[in-house]
Formats: structure tokens, sequence, C-alpha cells
């Protein structure tokens, strides 16, 4: 009797087996790498398409983020994050993002905790370009219905000296929470 059970175990799991080596496999592939040429960027809404490319490639920020409302959301909800928050404070939050906390205080009762800590896009693994962060800037403020801040003639363009940074940098590490009215 017992190794009629083991006979028959050894058929099941080698029907399993078999069924499993039959499902094809799907490669696992990065996010395809947005480039795009700065001399053809020629409105704030071209450089805002580009933006929502990068949002949702390169950039990996809908990992985490949702645009609307989303219960399984890592991070804070980005609709209308670009009417709330000034650019320079957006541009600071994706490079130095533990300069200021920023919590989601839409919601009714306390602000909500977020499990995921955003890393600084600017460095690697995501490594975004500042033309890049800009156009993330671009599409957040458009996606917003905001008028978008960002100008073309504010791209670096590759072998020239690099545009002004967006703001400068504060002196200190300081962490404070900004809230959102």
């Amino acid at each position: 009797m017992f190794p009629r059970v083991i006979g028959f175990v050894a058929i099941i799991l080698g029907i399993f087996m078999l069924t499993s080596l039959s499902i094809p496999q799907m490669a696992s592939l990065p996010p395809v790498e947005e480039k795009f040429d700065v001399a053809t960027v020629k409105t704030p809404t071209d450089l805002a398409s580009i933006g929502q490319k990068i949002f949702f490639s390169k950039g990996q920020c809908a990992l985490c983020h949702s645009i609307g409302p989303s219960e399984s959301a890592r991070c804070p909800d980005l609709k209308g994050i670009g009417a709330k928050l000034s650019r320079e404070f957006l541009y600071e939050s994706m490079t130095q993002p533990q300069a200021y906390i920023y919590r989601d205080y839409r919601h009714e009762g306390l602000p909500k905790e977020y499990p995921a800590t955003m890393p600084a896009i600017n460095k690697n693994p995501i490594a975004l370009s500042r033309n890049e962060i800009l156009s993330v800037i671009a599409f957040l403020q458009q996606m917003s219905g905001e008028p978008i801040s960002v100008n073309p003639s504010e791209l670096d363009v590759p072998g020239q000296a690099p545009a002004a940074p967006v703001k400068a940098s504060l002196s200190g590490p300081a962490v404070a929470v900004a809230q959102a009215h």
C-alpha cells in the first residue's frame, strides 16, 4: 500500500512539473530608458510629454506613487501635487527627499504614514538627469492643471555649461514636515 501512495504522489508531482515547464517564461527587463534631444523640445507641453514618459518608465515613480486615490499606494498620491507645491519644493523633494517629509493631510483623521522611503532620484539606481527631473516637474504641473513653470530654455544642452540650479541648496540636512492646505 505504501509504495502505491508514493507512486501516486510521484505521478502527480511529475504532472505538475510538466505543466509548469509548458508555461512560457516572461523576460523581466528594466524599463526602457527615455532619451530626448533638447533641440526637439520647443514648448513646455513638449517637456511635460517627455516627463510623463519618464514618470512611468525610467523614473519608476509609478511603482510607488499613484495619480488619484489608491489604498494600495506605498507613497503619497501625486494628483494635484503640481498645484499645491512650488517647482523648487518639487525639485528638492526629488533630489533630497528626506529634507522635508511631506505627509498626506488631505485625508480625514491623522496623516497617513507610508511604508516606502523615497530614494534620491538624481542618484543611482534611478539617476535621472537635471533635464529629466525638470520634465517630470513639468508633467506634474500639467497634470494638476497648472501652468508649466519650466521653460525649455532652462534645459542643459550637451556640450555647453549647465544652466543655473533650480534653487540653491539649503545649508543643512534639517528635517521638517510640510503640510498641504
